[in-house]
Order: C-alpha cells, then structure tokens, then sequence
C-alpha cells in the first residue's frame, strides 16, 4: 500500500473491544489484526497495532480485548479509563450478552466522569448464525439509537463488516475529538447519525 502524503502526521487510536462472555470479541479481533478467524473460542486476545488508512488519513490503530470474566473488573476499568473508543459487542445468538451492552455502555460513561456520550459503536456479532438467532436485527438498531450509537452487524468467522465495524469507530472518535471539549454535560444528547463516505479506505499490521 502506498501512503498518502500526510502519512507523516501519525494519529494513534485506541480501541476497546468490550462485550460479555461468548460475544466473539477475542474473534473479532484477531479477524481484524491477522485477517483469519481463530481455529479455537479464545476468551482473551491480547490484540495489536495496525496502521490504516481511512477516508486519506492515517490512522495506527491499537486495539484492546478486554477479560470478560468479572475477577478481571479493575482491568477492564483501567482499559475504560483509557480507551478513546469501543466497540459493544453482543452476540445475535445470546440474548444475555445483548442485555450486557446497556451495562457496559453506563460503566464506561462513569469511568468517563459521567459524560453524557463517548465514541461507541453497538456491534451485534455472529450475523452468519441465522438459525440460532436469538436478538433480532431491529432490536440491536433500537438499543443502538437508545444508547446514541452507530450499529453494525458483523461475522468474525466470515469477515463480514468487521473491517468496516472497527474504521467506523475511528471515524466516530474523530468526529468527537472535533467538538468543545467543555465535557461533561455539555455535548447534546442527539448525535449526528448521517454516514460519512467510505473515501480510501487500507490497512496493513505492524
């Protein structure tokens, strides 16, 4: 891949992947840093760098898996406190982990000093598991527009959207880094929910 011209002006993201037991976070990704879906169910995947181009701007992209398993709470905070952007991820076929999100979402807020939003994305995973589907899509969409969150559905087995779950994060956390800084309280509760265009759109793992 060949870099644009402001490749230079290097922006590290960092991005956490947070969800409930058997969402498939760990699977996501590993399909996003190594482009393959892991031969075994890893709970925990200590993630990696990957520089990516979105929409002409190059993004190095760090992202975090987070422990599921509540003994690993104080970790899981540390990585609220820190991350600039997260992807909520459910599983269609679990409604408990659908029902996590709403959780998830509300202890990232407080670890952010009780903000009234935060670059998030409600990622509804295993999309190919249609007979086994317990959330339907329509709900995933509801709890998303609820939470004031872009909403994808994606397939870590089969590489579907996810790519695009993750570039869609980045581009929600440069929105946000563009607005007042004069947080918390002070950002309106209705976010802008139009589509930003795909423009040029790589990556490649450091």
């Amino acid at each position: 891949m060949v870099l644009p011209v402001n490749s230079r002006f290097l922006k590290e993201y960092k991005l956490v992947v947070i969800g409930g037991r058997g969402a498939g976070r760990s699977a996501l990704t590993v399909q996003f840093i190594e482009n393959r879906f892991p031969d075994d169910d890893p709970d925990y995947y200590y993630g990696n760098r990957k520089l990516c181009v979105i929409d002409e701007e190059v993004a190095l992209i760090d992202v975090l898996d987070t422990f599921a398993d509540e003994a690993y709470i104080a970790m899981r905070e540390q990585y609220m406190r820190t991350g600039e952007g997260f992807l909520l991820v459910y599983s269609v076929t679990s409604r408990q982990s659908f029902e996590k999100v709403s959780t998830l979402h509300q202890e990232i807020l407080r670890c952010k000093d009780n903000l009234n939003s935060f670059p998030m994305i409600v990622v509804a995973n295993k999309c190919d598991l249609e007979h086994e589907r317990m959330v339907g899509i329509n709900e995933g969409r509801d709890l998303a527009k609820h939470l004031g969150c872009k909403f994808i559905e994606t397939s870590a087995k089969y590489g579907v959207n996810v790519d695009e779950a993750f570039m869609n994060l980045v581009r929600e956390i440069r929105k946000y880094n563009k607005k007042p800084q004069s947080r918390p309280k002070a950002v309106a509760a209705g976010k802008d929910q139009h589509q930003h265009s795909p423009g040029f759109c790589g990556c490649l793992v450091l």
